[in-house]
């Protein structure tokens, strides 16, 4: 089973380092690291670890809808913090966005992500669901 189809931003790391937003393989989804990129490619909401978690939940789902899925068809996410000691800011925002319909998670502190201003990267699968 190959690559159904592929989503891209356009945006500069995307063509630096070879890599798309998402992509689908039959009812598969792969999201690739999201963080919380303003239009301008800045961290969205400096220092606001919950504020970027929601923020990157939101460009997560709309790759996932854009391949035909929703927000419940996300099975698995992977979160990626700069400061572990923040982890309930950076949780309770995932309890938020998915309410009933929660996915697997990790939660992995790192020394650093691609950015300075940005706290949070999060990776996530899909299943699609018939619809």
């Amino acid at each position: 089973m190959g690559i159904d189809q592929r989503i891209s931003t356009g945006n500069a790391w995307e063509k630096r380092y070879g890599y798309s937003r998402a992509v689908r393989s039959g009812d598969l989804i792969f999201l690739t690291g999201t963080v919380s990129m303003n239009e301008n490619a800045s961290a969205f909401v400096p220092d606001d670890g919950y504020a970027q978690t929601t923020r990157c939940l939101e460009i997560i789902e709309r790759a996932v809808v854009d391949l035909g899925g929703g927000r419940t068809d996300i099975v698995r996410t992977r979160m990626y913090v700069t400061d572990i000691t923040r982890a309930d800011e950076f949780g309770r925002a995932h309890r938020a966005f998915f309410g009933e319909h929660a996915p697997a998670l990790t939660m992995v502190g790192v020394s650093a992500l691609i950015e300075p201003g940005f706290l949070v990267e999060i990776e996530a699968d899909a299943v699609r669901a018939e619809r």
